[in-house]
C-alpha cells in the first residue's frame, strides 16, 4: 500500500513511518497540506493519508471532499492530547494514532485500509476453474470483462489478475462507474485542467493517468453514459486520453479490467451500451458463478468471516454448529458472498455458548426456525430447511421459463390475485409482473383474476 505522511519526519512521526515501511508500505512525505493535495492531484496517489494533528485536519478533509479525492485520513499526535484526538475525529479523520507509535496499532490500521480480505477463499471446483483461467490470461495485456451477479467478488478477481500480471509492481486503480454522477465521471477518468468547470480549482490527473503502467478497473461499466462510452472507446483504441479542458492528448499505458452485473449483450440490444466498446472490453470474459453454483465454498467462506469478525470485535472464534451449516447450505443467497459475509458478521455478534448455533443465523427474507433459547420453534420449518437443498432436484428437466411461470401463478393465487402483494413477494416490479401475466394470457394459460381493489389494472 502507499502511505502519504503530512508532517515532520523527526521524532515520533518518523518512527511511525519506519514501522509502516517495515510492514510493507511505500511511504511518501510532504511538509504541508497544500503539498499533499498537489501530490494527490498529480496522480501519484495514496491508499492512506497520515497527518500530524499540528496541521489543519479539517482543511485537508474538506479539500479532499470538494475535489472528490476519496482517500481515508488518519491523524496522529502526542497520546496525552485527548482534545486534539477529538478535534481530529470530528474533522473527519477515520482514526487517531497516539504517539509514540505502537507497532501493532500501525499494523492494524494499515491492515484495515488495505483490507486483507482481498485474499480469495474458495474450495469449489467451479470457482477454481474460473481462477485458473484468470491466472492463465493475467500475464497478457488483454482487456478482461468480469461478469456476474452483485456480491460474487468481481473486484477481488480483478485484483487477483493484477497481482498475477506483469504490472503487479505498478498501481491498481478502481473507479466505480455507478457511484459517480454522470457529469463528473469524465473528469474522474480523464482528469481536468484548472478552471475547466466550476469547482476545478487546480489541474487534477484522472484515473487513467493515475494507473499509468498498471491496471485500471472500471467497476460496473454498464452504468456509464453512452456518450462517455465513445470517449472511453477512443482512449482504449488510441491509448491516449484528453483531460477535460485540455488542449493536447496524453499518452497512457493501462491494462483495462471491466466488471458488470448485467448482460452487456442485452444492454447492446437495448441501445444502452456500445457494441464496439463491448468488443474492445470483452477480449477475455470471466464469468463468476453465484454462491448458489459453488456450494462447497459456503462453509469455507463462513469460517473465514467468523474468524475475521471475531477478531475484529474481540470475541471468541466459535465453530459453526451443524444445524447452522444446514441453514446456510439451504439458503438462496441472492446477495451472494456479500450477503453471506453480513450474515456471519451478525452471527458472530449474536452467538452465545460454545458454538454458533442456528438461533444466531438471521437470513434476509427468512424467518428463523429457532426461538431465542435455541430450541426448535417450528419442527415443520426445520424439516423444510433441511430438505431445501434437495428440493431443487425436482426441478431438473424443466425449463427456467416453466418454473418461473408456475412460481408467479402460485404466488398470485397465494395473494388472492393481488398483483402488488405478489410482485413484492417475488421481488419484481408490478410492471414486470403485469407484462408476464399478459404473456401467459396470450399463450392461453389460465391466470388468477385480480383482487377486487386491483381489477382495473389488468
Amino acid at each position: 500500500m502507499q502511505l502519504l505522511i503530512i508532517g515532520s519526519l523527526d521524532g515520533q512521526v518518523g518512527a511511525a513511518s519506519q514501522i509502516a515501511m517495515s510492514r510493507g508500505a511505500k511511504v511518501a512525505h510532504v511538509d504541508t497540506v497544500n503539498a499533499a493535495l498537489e501530490v494527490l492531484r498529480s496522480g501519484q496517489g495514496a491508499d492512506l493519508v497520515m497527518i500530524d494533528v499540528k496541521f489543519d485536519v479539517k482543511a485537508l478533509v474538506d479539500s479532499l471532499t470538494a475535489e472528490r479525492i476519496s482517500i481515508p485520513v488518519v491523524a496522529c499526535g502526542i497520546g496525552t492530547d485527548a482534545g486534539a484526538a477529538v478535534r481530529a475525529i470530528r474533522a473527519g479523520a477515520k482514526e487517531y494514532i497516539p504517539l509514540p507509535p505502537d507497532a501493532e496499532l500501525i499494523a492494524a490500521v494499515l491492515s484495515a485500509v488495505t483490507e486483507e480480505s482481498h485474499a480469495l477463499i474458495y474450495r469449489d471446483p467451479v470457482m477454481g476453474q474460473v481462477l485458473r483461467m484468470a491466472e492463465q490470461v493475467a500475464p497478457s495485456d488483454a482487456s478482461i470483462l468480469i461478469s456476474g451477479e452483485s456480491g460474487t467478488g468481481k473486484e477481488l478477481v480483478a485484483r487477483f489478475v493484477h497481482r498475477k500480471s506483469r504490472r503487479t509492481s505498478k498501481r491498481f486503480v478502481a473507479v466505480n462507474c455507478a457511484a459517480i454522477p454522470e457529469n463528473l465521471l469524465e473528469s474522474e477518468l480523464f482528469g481536468h485542467e484548472k478552471g475547466a468547470f466550476t469547482g476545478a480549482v487546480a489541474r487534477r490527473l484522472g484515473k487513467f493517468e493515475e494507473a499509468n503502467g498498471g491496471t485500471l478497473l472500471l467497476d460496473e461499466v454498464s452504468e456509464m453514459d453512452v456518450r462517455l462510452q465513445a470517449k472511453l472507446l477512443r482512449a482504449l483504441q488510441e491509448k491516449e486520453i484528453d483531460r477535460v479542458g485540455g488542449n493536447a492528448p496524453v499518452k497512457v499505458d493501462v491494462r483495462i479490467i471491466a466488471t458488470s452485473n448485467r448482460t452487456l449483450e442485452e444492454e447492446v440490444r437495448k441501445g444502452t451500451f456500445r457494441e464496439d466498446l463491448l468488443f474492445r472490453l470483452n477480449v477475455v470474459n470471466l464469468r463468476l458463478p453465484s454462491l448458489r453454483e459453488r456450494p462447497l465454498d459456503i462453509d469455507a467462506l463462513a469460517s473465514h468471516f467468523i474468524k475475521k469478525y471475531s477478531e475484529l470485535n474481540g470475541l471468541p472464534n466459535r465453530p459453526l454448529a451443524d444445524a447452522a451449516k444446514r441453514i446456510l447450505q439451504s439458503h438462496v443467497w441472492r446477495g451472494n458472498v456479500r450477503e453471506l459475509e453480513n450474515t456471519m458478521h451478525r452471527a458472530v455478534l449474536l452467538a452465545s455458548g460454545n458454538d454458533i448455533g442456528p438461533e444466531a443465523i438471521l437470513l434476509s427474507n427468512a424467518q428463523p426456525a429457532y426461538d431465542h433459547a435455541g430450541t426448535v420453534a417450528n419442527s415443520a420449518a426445520v424439516a423444510a430447511s433441511a430438505a431445501a437443498s434437495g428440493a431443487t432436484k425436482a426441478l431438473v428437466g424443466r425449463t427456467v421459463a416453466d418454473v418461473e411461470r408456475d412460481l408467479i401463478i402460485d404466488t398470485l393465487q397465494h395473494c388472492l390475485g393481488n398483483r402488488t402483494h405478489a410482485a413484492n413477494i417475488l421481488g419484481i416490479s408490478i410492471r414486470t409482473l403485469r407484462n408476464k401475466l399478459r404473456q401467459y394470457i396470450d399463450e392461453g394459460i389460465p391466470v388468477p383474476p385480480a383482487g377486487e381493489a386491483e381489477r382495473p389494472a389488468l
